[in-house]
Order: C-alpha cells, then structure tokens, then sequence
C-alpha cells in the first residue's frame, strides 16, 4: 500500500496550502496511508468507537471553537484520547488558535499539527484533490496516447505495428500528442486519465529517423500533461479469415484499473491511411455523445426500405389478385 511521510506532505504543499507547523519537526515523521480526510466532530465529544484515525483530521472553525468552550479538564481527558489513535496529523483552517494543552499532547504523543491559513472549504478541495492524485490507483502499459478532437484516443497494438508513425500524423494534422511508448493511466475521480510513463520530455521513437522532440518540431501547443481517456484503438495485422465489425452495432469494452472505455479493433495493411480512420473514429464518437449513432441510422434506413419494399410487393399481389377475379367473372 502506497504511504507518504507528513513531512513529505508539508513540504509539496507548503506554499500551495499557506501551512504552518505548530509542533515540533519530529512529529513530522509520521506517514499518511490514506487518500481521504476526516473532520473529528463526534470523536472530540468523546465517541470514538468508528473514528477514522488513518486520515488527515481537519479542524474548522467549528471544532475549534466547541475545543476552546469545554474546560481545561474535559480538553485534556478528550484530546489525550483522541490522539492516542495514532493520528497521522491535524491542519487547522483558517490559521485559527487552538488551546496550548492540544499543542502540549500533540507533541507528547507525536502528532503533527499544522496550521493553514486557507478556509475550511478551500483546504478541504485543495487537500482532497492531492492526496487523491497521490494515492491514485495506476498502471503503466505499451501504447500511445494523443488528443483528437478533444478526446483522449489510446493507440494500442503489437511493437511495431505503427502507433508512433500514426500519433505523428495526427500531431502535424493538428492533434496533440500526450505521450508515446509508455503511458501511465491513473484512477481519479470515476475517470481514467493517462499521462507519460516517462517525466523527461515529448520524445517519439520513429523508425528509421530515430527520436524526434514532438514539444520542439510542432511547438509546445500540440502537446498535453495528460488527458481522459475516451476510447481505445487496437491496431492489429489484418488477416484475410478474421470477422471485423462492419456496421458498428456491435460495442467492444476494454477494461483498465476498473473502467471500462469503448475499444475498436482496428486492422492495419499496407496504403491503409490509419490517421484519417481514428479522426473518423473520434469524431463518430462526439456524434455518438450528442445523441447521433450512424449504425443505428443506417440499420432504421435499411429497415424502413425492407418494410417499403414489403408493403408494396404485398398491394401488388392483391392488385393481381384483384385482376384475376374480376376475369373470372
């Protein structure tokens, strides 16, 4: 299980969260094991059968006046107990005051308190939304991810099979590249965001020139950090027996740290212009999101001309029926 020091965590976000430590250096050495926070109202009344210790406790306006109103005894009995929980470290919002008894435990009983000078509400989005990055679920796999159109498409495949040569198309197209070789996909926020495997820059691998900085030949507007993931483009060798989806009503999902995303399979041969295809591809799907499905078009269109046809064929038969009888007579 991933952990970070509570010093690591002063010093990353120090100047972001305007912190201040309160106790001694040394109770910065604790780890924080968790990507969630906690605000210890019921657990200072003294219930601390479900408190969750694990987490980052943080002290708002609210529980620092309700600490400053009790009496001197009652605050020492309720902290000591608090705090013998094994509190990774308390912030208090709003650079608020507490009692000098909580500073006095805190340091008896090694727990950090921090001091920030942000309001409660922009402590506790500025917090969440770090120690969510930090602990996010992650993998690291073999592909290319670029921006098309606004959507994150992952290029999959076998080595060699063109994902490079391809994102480099869609780059001088106007698209932008967000990393090539090695990607890391991460779990945040019901989303999965891919990034860089690699933090040293927008270098591409194309055989037979060798590597290129995509950042310094296009310019630093056709690159991006990182982006969702909106669909997954499976380039594979074509082969003469395999069944490729040819209308679209079938949807294929791949799965990834939990999340499913479309995926298509798409074959590869040589003269084939793969660029263009994923731009279809992408743009079919913004359609898609606003309500538009052309196989589903295309499959109603098809229906409604065999219905058309039936119907006629059947006036038809009875017309003939019709003439027939009206001979006989």
């Amino acid at each position: 299980m991933k952990e970070i020091t509570v010093r690591d965590f002063f010093d990353a976000k120090k100047k972001d969260l305007a912190l201040s430590l309160i106790t001694d250096p040394e109770t910065l050495n604790k780890k924080i094991g968790s990507p969630h926070i906690n605000r210890p109202g019921l657990a200072l009344a003294g219930y601390l059968e479900v408190f969750p210790y694990d987490r980052v406790q943080i002290l708002g306006e609210t529980e620092v006046r309700y600490l400053q109103s009790l009496r001197e005894e009652d605050l020492f009995y309720r902290i000591r107990d608090m705090f013998k929980m094994d509190i990774p470290c308390i912030v208090i919002s709003k650079g608020l005051s507490l009692p000098p008894v909580i500073e006095y435990i805190a340091n008896e009983l090694n727990i950090a308190l921090l001091s920030s000078r942000l309001t409660t509400i922009n402590l506790i989005a500025n917090l969440s939304r770090y120690l969510q990055d930090i602990f996010a679920l992650e993998k690291t796999l073999h592909a290319t991810l670029i921006d098309v159109f606004g959507l994150g498409i992952l290029l999959t495949g076998k080595s060699g099979i063109g994902k490079s040569e391809c994102a480099l198309d869609l780059v001088h197209r106007g698209h932008s590249l967000v990393g090539d070789d090695l990607i890391t996909l991460r779990y945040i926020d019901d989303q999965l965001i891919g990034k860089p495997g690699r933090e040293f820059g927008y270098f591409m691998e194309i055989r037979g020139v060798g590597c290129i900085n995509v950042e310094r030949v296009f310019g630093i507007a056709h690159t991006r950090k990182q982006k969702t993931i909106d669909l997954q483009i499976e380039l594979m060798p074509w082969q003469e027996n395999m069944d490729y989806e040819r209308i679209g009503m079938v949807n294929n999902y791949a799965e990834h740290l939990g999340v499913k995303i479309p995926i298509i399979y798409l074959p590869v041969s040589p003269g084939k212009n793969v660029s263009v295809i994923v731009e279809v591809a992408a743009m079919n799907m913004i359609l898609k999101g606003v309500g538009y499905d052309a196989a589903e078009d295309f499959s109603r269109k098809i229906n409604e001309e065999i219905r058309k046809k039936t119907m006629q064929k059947n006036i038809e038969g009875k017309s003939d029926e019709t003439g027939r009888s009206d001979s006989n007579k």
